[in-house]
């Protein structure tokens, strides 16, 4: 038990190590910029007066003006004055303040991160063109990564308020447990949620409790996965299923929500090799205004067969937007192949299917961190496309995969 709990902290340890090489990376630009400034300072130095030529004339020991020249230039280190007509020097102490400067400002960002923007949620508002032309709109919330504990009560207070929306259409996509017991904590927090129809797919963190991790694992695309304890989808499953949600583990279901036929189908989760796309694969219903798929982690590979069977929208969740992200920059990761353009929110994938990944609710209890990315929940208003462009224009031959996000 002692073992297991030192090594929980060294883990612990790791992940705060790393996040606050993220968010400190401008400041650490900052002090390495000076570092090499005072670097190349000290070579023209050397150059100018290298310490192993000592001059001296017999019998009196006198200072040339290169000596005299070499004292001056190493007392402008240590003083921090700048030489003329050399790059301008900075003293230890200077570079010291700005080492101390950068570690507080990581530690602040740290306790933002995981103190105040965690729980700083947010509903997103976005509209896809999706539908026939003349069709009525359609509201869709989606919910993906709630990562439930027993205890968070903020986050299940925000959860409930999300019926007000009174959406046409629930879609979750998975990844709602982080705990054993988190179950009632999930059906409680979805509220009347569950009487309003919709539909869902589990992911990783339904079937298994999430487990401490190396962070730089994320960068490394065929990482060994490591699973924690079995959760207890099973009654999950049961929970949704009993107040009338659709799961689409592998299946084909037709439905109609406020007037619209929707054709749907989903996987497993690809991110445990788990997705079976052949169970489901063929062209949907012609007959439906809505041809809509749903997966848990948008894998390549799922998503151009969705696009190749000519369904109009899939759903996803799993990158968390990539959790931590820098201004100017971007997700650090997508933990998943897509690229990082399509980490969160509404893109193309292929000639004429649009994808919307959601940046989702909660985090890891392990990575409890959220920087510049909000958790949240998503309200679309499916709308009627505009009429096809002829096949020259809309980039018919590039593969799906391929296709630029727009």
């Amino acid at each position: 038990m002692a073992a297991s709990s030192i090594r929980n902290v060294e883990r612990r340890s790791v992940s705060l190590a790393f996040i606050a090489a993220v968010i400190s990376v401008r400041s650490c630009d900052l002090s390495s910029g000076m570092w090499h400034t005072v670097a190349a300072a000290r070579r023209q130095a050397h150059h100018i007066c290298p310490r192993h030529h000592p001059v001296a004339t017999v019998g009196v020991r006198k200072h040339t003006s290169r000596q005299v020249l070499c004292a001056e230039t190493h007392s402008a280190f240590r003083s921090g004055v700048t030489y003329a007509g050399q790059m301008p020097v900075i003293s230890t102490s200077a570079v010291r303040t700005t080492a101390l400067g950068a570690a507080g400002a990581a530690a602040a960002g740290i306790g933002y991160a995981s103190l105040i923007e965690r729980n700083a949620f947010v509903l997103r508002e976005t509209t896809m063109p999706v539908l026939p032309p003349g069709s009525s709109s359609l509201r869709v919330l989606h919910l993906s990564d709630l990562h439930m504990m027993p205890g968070q009560k903020l986050k299940q207070q925000w959860l409930r308020e999300l019926d007000r929306l009174e959406p046409d259409l629930v879609v979750n996509t998975g990844d709602n447990l982080s705990h054993q017991k988190s179950v009632p904590a999930v059906v409680q927090a979805l509220g009347g949620l569950l009487s309003r129809p919709g539909l869902f797919v589990f992911g990783s963190n339904d079937y298994f409790a999430p487990v401490p991790k190396n962070p730089l694992k994320y960068f490394k695309k065929n990482h060994r996965r490591v699973y924690g304890a079995p959760l207890p989808w099973k009654d999950l499953r049961a929970a949704f299923t009993e107040r009338g949600w659709l799961d689409l583990t592998h299946v084909r279901r037709d439905l109609e929500v406020a007037g619209i036929r929707i054709a749907t189908a989903g996987v497993d989760d690809p991110h445990l090799q788990r997705d079976r796309y052949d169970t489901v694969a063929g062209a949907p219903n012609p007959l439906a205004q809505l041809r809509l798929g749903l997966t848990h982690s948008p894998e390549p590979r799922v998503l151009d067969r969705f696009a190749e069977d000519g369904y109009d929208l899939v759903l996803a969740g799993h990158t968390h937007g990539g959790q931590l992200v820098l201004p100017g920059y971007g997700a650090l990761v997508t933990n998943c192949g897509i690229d990082r353009s399509r980490v969160k929110g509404p893109s193309r994938w292929g000639a004429h299917t649009q994808l919307h990944v959601s940046a989702g609710i909660g985090t890891s209890p392990w990575a409890p961190y959220r920087f510049c990315c909000r958790p949240e929940a998503t309200l679309l208003t499916l709308v009627a496309a505009p009429p096809r462009r002829p096949a020259s224009d809309t980039g018919q031959g590039v593969s799906a995969s391929e296709a630029v996000a727009r």
